[in-house]
């Protein structure tokens, strides 16, 4: 599958992040590790993932 991955413009120097891309046609979103890329790949649907951004946004998922 040939997407284009992406990671936050937050992501610190020791690259401690994920990078993300839309496959599907826009109904998947995929997640992975930056340090390791060629690793295992999460996909999401489109509402899940929607769903996860919300609850950041909103503040309900929130580092203890």
């Amino acid at each position: 599958m040939d997407v284009t991955w992406w990671k936050s413009s937050y992501s610190v120097a020791n690259s401690a992040c994920v990078e993300v891309a839309v496959a599907d046609g826009g109904a998947s979103v995929l997640m992975r590790d930056s340090k390791n890329p060629s690793a295992a790949v999460l996909t999401y649907s489109r509402e899940s993932w929607g769903l996860f951004i919300d609850d950041i946004r909103t503040g309900r998922l929130r580092r203890p």
